[in-house]
């Protein structure tokens, strides 16, 4: 008999499981493949190993980051990828880090630092879910992560003013939600009509930006124009998250 597996994550809300990008995929991953998880959605990330979100225990381990997570449950024989050949297997790993050097600084940008958004969403959001007095103090610490995350990336020469940082990301998301979209096409999925784990990986980064009600929305807007994969998130959460009329999600 398989060891219980319990994942602690970040909520959701707007009709999505959780609206951390990581925890997602993660989630995402073990619906595809139909790893028995737990899943405790935690007020702190503090309250976890090392502070790291999301984080799966089994028995005496624990493990964090979604790739490290994945490849534990590959190994427990919930492998969403069996079926893939070495060559979809090699794009799989290539659309990956296209995600994470293109798009991701869009989306912190989006959440942590573009001012209106963090103060009449992520802020709020965030510090209603932690207890005070650290609800005070942490939303503000993830912002200054993010920001020092986009800069350590994207703030050496030739740009050197905020602006021109900001200016370049959105146009790297912008080009990478184009080429996945050129990618998916008609499929249901990115390799068929089965989910893998590029799926639970572009779903982790996609939905928080197509459903999440910002103020400034730049980057959601062009995601709205590319109805594939608009579609491809609402599929993943009706059929897999059981996303209901009201746009409340089932665990």
């Amino acid at each position: 008999m398989a060891a219980p597996m319990e994942l602690s994550c970040w909520g959701g809300d707007w009709g999505l499981p959780s609206l951390h990008p990581e925890s997602l995929t993660v989630m995402a991953y073990a619906k595809f493949s139909g790893a028995p998880l737990t899943v405790n959605t935690i007020n702190n990330s503090w309250s976890t190993p090392k502070a790291d979100v999301p984080v799966l225990i089994s028995e005496d381990t624990v493990i964090s980051q979604p790739a490290k997570i994945l490849n534990f449950l590959r190994k427990q024989r919930y492998n969403a990828d069996y079926e893939l050949s070495a060559k979809q297997g090699a794009d799989t790993l290539a659309y990956i880090a296209l995600l994470e050097e293109k798009l991701l600084p869009a989306l912190l940008h989006t959440f942590w630092v573009e001012a209106e958004n963090y103060c009449s969403v992520t802020k709020p959001w965030f510090a209603s879910r932690i207890p005070f007095p650290l609800s005070l103090y942490l939303p503000g610490k993830m912002s200054r992560e993010a920001l020092n995350r986009i800069l350590l990336t994207r703030g050496g020469p030739p740009l050197y003013s905020l602006t021109e940082v900001e200016a370049q990301i959105y146009r790297d998301a912008k080009e990478c939600l184009n080429l996945l979209s050129k990618r998916l096409g008609t499929s249901q999925f990115f390799f068929g009509n089965t989910p893998t784990t590029l799926d639970a990986f572009v779903f982790g980064f996609l939905a928080p930006v197509y459903k999440v009600c910002f103020p400034r929305v730049q980057l959601q807007e062009h995601l709205k124009q590319l109805t594939n994969l608009c579609r491809f998130c609402d599929d993943i959460l009706t059929c897999y998250f059981k996303l209901t009329i009201t746009g409340s999600v089932e665990k």
